[in-house]
């Protein structure tokens, strides 16, 4: 079943079509790559389904529901989530404090409790804090729990970054970038988490990256753009096959090899 369907997606800036007519569908506890050479529209899909961008035309359903045009907060409530390209974290916060700071965004108590401290408000946090420890001790993190965030290294920033997206409990995890500018090692670890987010929490992840190998390491389908149009879908193999992706992306060289 699928989870996620983009159906005749398209925006429009001013006279420039960023994405046109793209349909995709995502299967429930898959994990899906989306690819193309830069400027191909892919930050545009995310930001269209992550409600950033209001489509110019087309449906997003997600889970069934037609979330098209929802404003980022509304989309979220809907258990779906995403990263961003550029770590976006407290950096003068710990990590234990990044993760309660995005579980805070989308609290049920209100203001007004949790100034007052009112009974609901102490048992919510004692249950953010609970899911907060148990989300570091999954990512292999809690040893890091009071570091200020800043301060970490690189790829303990972008997997801190998982960790805020996942405190929310997503049905579908969209990562921008997972492992750009990440060393092979942090680049290997991220990815097992990754597979570990679906293998082990249920989470269905749709990803955009550049690294071709960790796309063709982990996804089981791939959607590839090009100036804006799907030109080709299928599983890693496929695309490493694919004529029209060489041309448009992954070169001779890289094919080769």
């Amino acid at each position: 079943m699928a989870i996620l369907e983009l159906q005749g997606l398209s925006k429009q800036f001013g006279g420039l079509a960023a994405v046109s007519g793209l349909d995709l569908a995502i299967s429930t506890g898959e994990i899906r790559g989306l690819i193309g050479p830069n400027g191909a529209g892919k930050t545009t899909v995310f930001n269209m389904i992550s409600g950033v961008y209001k489509p110019t035309r087309g449906r997003i359903l997600f889970d069934g529901e037609d979330i098209t045009g929802l404003p980022a907060h509304e989309v979220v409530k809907r258990h779906l989530s995403r990263t961003f390209q550029l770590t976006a974290i407290f950096r003068e916060f710990t990590v234990l404090r990044n993760l309660l700071a995005a579980y805070h965004l989308f609290s049920k108590t209100g203001f007004w409790n949790s100034v007052l401290n009112t009974p609901l408000s102490r048992n919510e946090e004692a249950q953010f804090m609970e899911d907060a420890l148990e989300m570091l001790r999954f990512l292999g993190i809690e040893d890091l729990k009071d570091e200020i965030a800043k301060n970490l290294p690189y790829g303990h920033q972008r997997v801190m970054s998982l960790g805020m997206a996942l405190i929310l409990k997503p049905q579908l995890l969209m990562l921008d970038e997972p492992v750009s500018g990440m060393n092979p090692q942090e680049t290997k670890n991220m990815m097992d988490r990754i597979r570990e987010t679906r293998d082990k929490k249920g989470v269905t992840i749709f990803l955009v990256e550049h690294n071709m190998k960790a796309v063709m390491g982990i996804c089981d389908q791939i959607s590839v753009l090009s100036f804006g149009k799907k030109i080709a879908e299928g599983t890693p193999q496929e695309i490493k096959a694919n004529t029209a992706v060489i041309e448009a992306y992954l070169g001779v060289e890289d094919h080769a090899a």
